[in-house]
């Protein structure tokens, strides 16, 4: 729970911002979105606080972009293979974001203008390379029809594994073969504090009973994103309708880009926020999680309508406006993506959904379909994107590749061929839950 101070910050911002009578969720509305402590407090206790902040003045945002090293790192490297990010000084504004687009462009990434981690680690590493390869880099470089940039991809394949060998002049990729499954055993051993006899044969030990939930560790979406960018350069760029083989396949692309612009859109609200940090709001959105946990276990358990209808019902108790909520959901499920937190990501997608923003369907359908997050069951995943898809056909504005209107007959032509022969992913029978006993969902391979 957020002190009072903090809301009441939060909450004066909101109402110096927001102009009266005004719905729409902009630059002004998502300010207040960043007000997480309204969602997972009490809602009367959030009305008193709002008023005791309406007093509150703020100092105006400084227009300069703050300078990071961060920031010098990425624009040193972009200027380095060619990419005018202008001049390095750590502020990364609109010619660095171009700049960035670029990069992607050349690389056959989305051109969103916002990094990724594996882009940025990407790029920043490949300029380090190059400035200690010496001669060898020289030489590559004055090989290579693309120069300096050239040294981008040649990189990126060793980076995947990829055995990149020349041919009378010519390169070619070779793909790496998946690698069969790990399987790791544990082994127990128990000492006991007065061992028996040699003699004595050994005392059965009792059975250890495996924990699939708590501590385990989750499944990284982001790490999946990775792999998947890698195999759709590899593959010569994102799966197309009449091109699609494999629904699997064009479903991971399409679910990974939808995250890249989650992730870029909720950064671009974020730097708009006055008087917090970056980290500060992604500490708040944390506290999302928790509050929207149990919205996200019943994904798996029950119909998309009583799913809708318990997150409409925890709406009301937050007492928010449908702009406060709105501008939180937008900023947290990118936070929740970027953080690799699926509770944040999947809660704020829900509470979109539930406010009648029913584009982000989409996002449910990936995660059932892949299992991220919440089990896999590919019957629930059609039902979440079919709602999806009915929002645009009814003329709601898409929210992820707006310019890509041949996406939605993609995703519509994948989804109906989940579970067929040619996918991968298997189709999960309805959960039998008996009494008294817990229920691990195990998602098939």
């Amino acid at each position: 729970m957020f002190t009072k101070t903090i809301t009441a910050s939060i909450l004066a911002l909101s109402v110096a911002i927001v102009p009266a009578g005004r719905a729409a969720a902009d630059a002004g509305d998502f300010v207040a979105g960043a007000i997480i402590g309204g969602i997972v407090g009490h809602a009367a206790t959030k009305q008193h606080q709002r008023k005791k902040a309406s007093t509150r003045t703020y100092k105006p945002r400084a227009s300069r972009i703050p300078s990071t090293q961060e920031g010098r790192e990425i624009q040193a490297s972009l200027n380095y293979f060619g990419f005018n990010a202008g001049t390095v000084d750590g502020q990364l504004g609109q010619r660095s974001r171009n700049a960035v687009s670029a990069y992607q462009a050349y690389l056959g990434y989305p051109s969103t203008g916002y990094l990724s981690p594996f882009e940025q680690n990407l790029l920043i590493s490949s300029y380090n390379r190059a400035q200690a390869g010496g001669y060898t880099v020289t030489q590559q470089v004055a090989s290579n029809p693309d120069g300096t940039r050239g040294l981008l991809k040649t990189y990126r394949a060793e980076l995947a594994g990829q055995t990149v060998a020349p041919v009378q002049g010519t390169t070619i990729v070779v793909a790496p073969q998946p690698a069969a499954p790990a399987t790791t055993t544990t082994t127990t051993t128990v000492v006991a504090a007065n061992p028996a006899p040699a003699a004595a044969p050994a005392a059965p030990l009792a059975a250890a009973l495996p924990s699939f939930l708590g501590n385990g560790a989750s499944p990284s979406l982001a790490s999946h994103c990775n792999t998947v960018s890698l195999l759709t350069n590899t593959n010569g760029g994102f799966t197309t309708a009449a091109a699609m083989t494999d629904p699997h396949v064009a479903l991971n692309e399409q679910f990974c880009l939808a995250r890249t612009y989650a992730i870029a859109t909720s950064e671009d609200m974020i730097s708009r926020v006055q008087g917090f940090t970056p980290d500060q709001i992604a500490a708040q959105c944390k506290q999302f999680g928790p509050a929207m946990q149990p919205h996200v276990s019943a994904l798996a358990l029950k119909s998309q309508a009583e799913v809708v209808r318990d997150v409409a019902g925890f709406i009301l108790t937050t007492g928010m406006s449908p702009a406060q909520l709105k501008g939180t959901a937008q900023i947290c499920m990118g936070v929740g993506y970027r953080t690799d937190d699926m509770d944040v990501a999947l809660g704020s997608a829900l509470m979109l959904f539930a406010m009648g923003d029913h584009v982000y369907g989409e996002l449910m359908g990936h995660h059932l379909a892949q299992g991220f997050g919440t089990s896999k069951r590919v019957d629930a995943a059609r039902v979440w994107y079919a709602e999806g898809l009915k929002a645009v056909d009814n003329g709601a504005p898409a929210v992820f590749a707006p310019g890509q209107p041949e996406r939605t007959e993609l995703l519509r032509k994948a989804s109906l061929s989940l579970g067929t022969s040619n996918s991968s992913v298997t189709p999960v029978q309805p959960l039998v839950q008996p009494a008294a006993l817990p229920t691990f969902g195990v998602a098939s391979d």
